[in-house]
């Protein structure tokens, strides 16, 4: 019985590595083709970029690490909507509050530079 199960998830991953080397060829060909017709339009350049990603990403998807990876991203997408984002007066308050500190610490490290700088030039003379 495992044999079965075997021969179906080994016939499926040699499906999926083809469909990527289709992917990577499609992607490798598209960079070619960019740089081999440099001489035309760049709007039927950029065009036929645009259709071969778009292939290449729907047959990406197809895959079994891109199916996991496009269920990712829509779940990415339902935390993000989860989120509370903090109100325009709680982000301008953070801000101002890093920005100060960010100054304070800036000015004693320059005291701090500017004192040992004169420690050392008072040594050495």
């Amino acid at each position: 019985m495992s044999s079965a199960t075997d021969t179906s998830s080994s016939g499926s991953g040699v499906v999926n590595w083809l469909k990527w080397l289709v992917v990577v060829a499609l992607v490798g060909g598209a960079i070619f083709g960019n740089w081999f017709f440099r001489d035309e339009s760049l709007l039927y350049r950029v065009a036929a970029l645009l259709v071969v990603a778009i292939v290449a990403g729907l047959l990406a998807v197809t895959t079994t690490q891109g199916s996991a990876t496009w269920s990712l991203l829509k779940e990415a997408r339902t935390e993000i909507r989860r989120v509370v984002w903090p109100t325009r007066a709680e982000t301008n308050q953070t801000t101002l509050v890093v920005l100060g500190i960010v100054i304070f610490f800036a000015f004693v490290l320059w005291l701090l530079d500017s004192s040992l700088s004169w420690v050392v030039k008072s040594v050495i003379g």
